[in-house]
């Protein structure tokens, strides 16, 4: 499906929710559609790549659970950082559970979700539960929700039937939803903002199934809006030049495909 060809700064007059406008907005005032997959044990690297890659990124895509010595004084400085750098954090929790549990895992518990990350993410296996349960939360704070289509690891199960029922329950949701993970433009609707990850400068996978794509594959040929790069950039020489490689290479492409 052909991704529109409006800018980002086009389409944020069609977005229904406040997140989404407010992403496009940076995307275009940055020139950045890079997301920083930050997968770390500590907080201390968390809070070190954020601070340091910050004026290159888009959006910080967090795993906290994966944090050894998490404490909520470090999702406060990762909130105050995103705010001096201008960009959006994305908790990958992939919630996958019924519409009263995720709403407490979103809202409660020692990560308190909510309270701090701008983006997060489900699968929608549950239901159209799980998205009114954690809307039910997010929609208070203004927060998001991004669906998950597709992933990068091969032999993944979302086939196009799947594809299609995820979108179906992304369309009655259009004030909380703002997007999709995937590895294809599933909707050519402008107010829809597609990540994809697996990202890498060169193709190629590895010995766990993971599958990378090209920043020019991704954006040009299968419509992504926001690329999410991890390893070919956390475990580079020289983190930062390396994001600055992506960044350009992805404001390239985009360039290239308006």
């Amino acid at each position: 499906m052909k991704r529109p060809s409006l800018s980002y700064r086009a389409r944020i007059d069609y977005c229904h929710n406040p997140i989404a406008k407010k992403l496009l907005h940076l995307m275009d005032a940055k020139q950045t559609n890079l997301a920083l997959s930050a997968d770390f044990n500590t907080g201390q690297m968390l809070i070190e790549f954020a601070e340091q890659l910050g004026p290159e990124i888009c959006v910080l895509k967090t795993h906290i659970d994966m944090i050894d010595d998490f404490t909520p004084a470090l999702t406060r400085q990762l909130a105050e950082i995103a705010e001096k750098h201008e960009f959006l954090i994305f908790e990958d929790r992939k919630f996958a559970d019924i519409g009263n549990t995720v709403k407490h895992q979103y809202g409660k518990g020692i990560f308190r979700i909510a309270d701090w990350a701008h983006i997060v993410n489900a699968h929608v296996l549950p239901g159209p539960g799980i998205i009114e349960g954690l809307a039910s939360v997010g929609k208070e704070k203004e927060r998001c929700l991004i669906l998950l289509a597709e992933m990068s690891s091969a032999g993944h199960l979302m086939n196009a039937d799947y594809v299609a029922q995820t979108l179906s329950m992304a369309k009655n949701h259009l004030d909380f939803v703002i997007g999709f993970i995937t590895q294809h433009n599933v909707a050519s609707e402008p107010h829809w903002i597609n990540f994809t990850p697996g990202v890498k400068l060169s193709a190629g996978g590895d010995a766990l199934g993971q599958q990378y794509v090209t920043p020019e594959s991704a954006i040009i040929e299968h419509g992504a809006d926001v690329i999410i790069v991890g390893r070919g950039i956390i475990y580079a020489k020289d983190p930062l030049a390396e994001a600055v490689k992506y960044r350009e290479a992805g404001w390239k492409a985009y360039l290239a495909r308006a």
